[in-house]
């Protein structure tokens, strides 16, 4: 007879149910909200475990898993712009989690592990970025108007909203809003040139003199087509798009965002 050991399956669900919110949330492109995916992924261990005592059977209809599905995406992502949307994508993604398990196991009774959580995530978390990126690339661009507040100040400028710009701050999971020199005049007014001239080591090195950005900017690595660079940083007090507030944002400095018509990359 196979023992199964509670604490063993409540930490194995937890983590499952956690990358798949993670998936979902990479896969849609939005800004990660770990607490809430933790909560979700608490309720679906608590759930699965509950599953196993005595006198539980119940919670094993399809009914039932059903309403845990819902109650776990609206935890996770119940604060998004468009969350039935992305309640609707975590089941696409938990269901295809499930398929991998079991291509991996044969189409036998699936045995949990972590080698094969881990290579079924990684493949789910792969195929999200590659249709979230086949969307973006086929996805029309569109402006935005923007303001940001700053040191009391404020600039308001337009932005080509890029669905495919993916870049986030990898210690917070904030959005990136990247923004040409030119567009902060309002609020770094005679430090404009600087921002545009120096080179991001330069102009962090020098931050610590500027009143402005004094502790406040910091350097972001990114990857493109390009190469590999910097971008300097800076957190914004608020930003507004289209007149509506936006959290979780960081403001970067680029002087080869402006283009036709737009002077940042939302």
């Amino acid at each position: 007879m196979e023992v199964l050991y509670l604490d063993l399956w409540f930490c194995l669900n937890f983590l499952c149910d956690y990358l798949l919110c993670l998936v979902t949330a990479r896969a849609a492109g939005l800004c990660l909200k770990r607490r809430r995916y933790a909560l979700s992924a608490l309720l679906g261990a608590v759930d699965a475990c509950a599953a196993l005592l005595p006198g539980s059977a119940f919670l094993g209809n399809t009914a039932w898993k059903l309403i845990v599905g819902l109650l776990m995406g609206w935890i996770a992502f119940g604060e998004e712009r468009r969350p039935f949307r992305c309640v609707l994508l975590f089941f696409a993604v938990s269901a295809a989690f499930g398929g991998a398990l079991l291509a991996l196991s044969g189409g036998r009774p699936i045995r949990l592990s972590l080698r094969s959580l881990l290579f079924a995530f990684l493949l789910c978390y792969g195929v999200g970025l590659l249709l979230f990126r086949c969307h973006a690339l086929l996805s029309e661009k569109e402006t935005k108007n923007v303001a940001v507040e700053f040191g009391g100040r404020r600039a308001q400028f337009s932005a080509l909203y890029d669905t495919g710009n993916v870049l986030r701050d990898p210690l917070t999971g904030a959005r990136v809003l990247i923004v040409s020199p030119q567009a902060l005049r309002a609020i770094f007014r005679e430090d404009t040139a600087l921002l545009a001239e120096l080179d991001p080591i330069q102009l962090q090195t020098l931050s610590a003199s500027l009143p402005l950005l004094a502790g406040k900017l910091r350097l972001l690595p990114y990857a493109a087509v390009g190469g590999r660079g910097l971008l300097p940083v800076f957190p914004p007090e608020r930003v507004f798009i289209e007149g509506i507030e936006s959290h979780d944002y960081l403001v970067a400095v680029s002087p080869q965002v402006a283009g036709d018509g737009f002077e940042a990359i939302l």
